[in-house]
C-alpha cells in the first residue's frame, strides 16, 4: 500500500509513541534491581533543573524511596538562576535530601573561566548571551558549519581552531568535575550513580565525554529519545515549568540544546528514528519537509561523534 508524506509521519510519530505507565514501572524496576544486585544503600544523581534529570529524580523516588535517594545540585557562577531553584524546588517537591553545591571554586581553580574570552571582559550574564548567539551565527555563517559539529573532533586545520580548544576545555570541565564530585557522594554514602543522558543527546554526541552526562553506574533513559522522555516526564507529574523549558545543558550562557544542534527535538528525534529505519536521505528529507541537507548534518553528527561513545581497543592476534 502506498503511504503519502502525510500518512508516513503519522507511521513515524506512532512508532515514537511510548506507554509511559509501563516504562515508568520498567525503569522503576530497572533501578531498584541494579541498586540492590551491586548492593547499594541507595541512588544518587545530579539534578540541574532540566526535564531529564527530573525524571530520573522521581524515577529513583518511585524505585527506592525519597529516603534513599540523593541529588547533588551543582551550580557554578554561570549557571542560570532559574534552573538552580527549579532543582532546588523540585527536590523539596519530591522530598528527596539534596546538596547544593557551587563548583565554581574547582572551576576556577583549573583556570578554566580564563579560557572563555566573555569572562575576561565586565559584562552581565544577558550581553554575555547576546554575544554567544552572535558569535555562534557568525562561526556558521563563516565557515558553513554549526560549531557543535566542529567541536565533536579533532581541531586540525580548522578556522578558528584556538577559541574551539578553548571553548571546549572551558565547558567541559564542569560536567567532569560534577561527575567527580557525583562519585565521590556515591562512594562515602555507597549509592549507585544514576545517569540522564536520553537516546537523541547521544546519538549525535551531546554530551561531554567523561562528564556527568555520560559516566553513571545505570542509564534508564539512554534508549528513549528526547520527545519519549517528555511523554513520561507528564505521566510522572513533573513541574509543567520544568517541562516546557527550552532544553538547555546549561554550560555556555545563551546556548540552549536547539541553538547548539541546529535541530529542535520534535524534528530530531523522527530524523534519527528514520534512519534507525534505513531511510534514505531523500525520503526522510520529503517526508519531514527538511531540507536534505539537514538530514546529511544529522548523519554526520552521528558519525564524527562515535569516538565519544566508545574507547578504542587494538585486536591482539597471539
Amino acid at each position: 500500500m502506498y503511504l503519502n508524506s502525510e500518512d508516513k509521519v503519522k507511521e513515524l510519530k506512532q512508532q515514537m509513541k511510548i506507554s509511559p505507565e509501563k516504562i515508568s514501572i520498567y525503569l522503576e524496576n530497572f533501578i531498584r534491581n541494579y541498586t540492590n544486585k551491586l548492593e547499594r544503600n541507595g541512588t544518587i544523581l545530579g539534578l540541574s533543573g532540566g526535564i531529564d534529570s527530573a525524571v530520573v529524580a522521581s524515577l529513583c523516588k518511585r524505585a527506592v524511596g525519597s529516603e534513599n535517594t540523593l541529588a547533588l545540585i551543582m551550580p557554578e557562577k554561570d549557571s542560570e538562576k532559574e534552573h538552580i531553584r527549579d532543582a532546588v524546588n523540585f527536590a523539596r517537591e519530591l522530598n528527596i535530601e539534596f546538596e547544593l553545591i557551587d563548583i565554581s571554586k574547582y572551576i576556577k581553580s583549573f583556570g578554566a573561566y580564563k579560557l572563555f574570552t566573555l569572562n575576561k571582559l565586565p559584562l552581565s550574564k544577558k550581553l554575555k548571551r547576546i554575544f554567544v548567539r552572535k558569535a555562534y551565527d557568525f562561526y556558521e555563517k563563516k565557515t558553513g558549519k554549526p560549531p557543535f559539529l566542529s567541536s565533536i573532533s579533532g581541531f586540525e586545520g580548522k578556522e578558528f581552531a584556538s577559541y574551539l580548544k578553548k571553548t571546549n576545555a572551558y565547558y567541559r570541565i564542569k560536567h567532569r568535575i560534577r561527575m567527580l564530585l557525583l562519585y565521590m557522594y556515591a562512594e562515602l554514602e555507597n549509592k549507585l550513580v544514576v545517569g540522564a543522558a536520553n537516546k537523541s543527546e547521544y546519538k549525535i554526541g551531546f554530551f561531554v565525554k567523561y562528564g556527568c552526562d555520560d559516566n553513571a553506574d545505570i542509564m534508564p533513559l539512554l534508549n528513549l529519545y528526547k520527545t519519549q522522555v517528555r511523554e513520561l516526564a507528564v505521566y510522572l507529574n513533573i513541574p509543567f515549568r520544568i517541562i516546557k523549558k527550552p532544553p538547555s545543558p546549561d554550560i555556555i550562557p545563551g546556548i540552549t540544546d536547539e541553538i547548539a544542534t541546529g535541530v529542535p527535538y520534535e524534528k530530531l528525534d523522527l530524523v534519527l528514528l528514520a534512519l534507525e529505519k534505513g531511510w534514505r536521505n531523500s525520503r526522510i528529507a520529503e517526508v519531514l519537509e527538511l531540507e536534505e541537507k539537514k538530514i546529511i548534518y544529522v548523519k554526520n553528527l552521528i558519525e564524527k561523534s562515535e569516538h565519544m561513545r566508545k574507547v578504542y581497543v587494538p585486536e591482539i592476534f597471539i
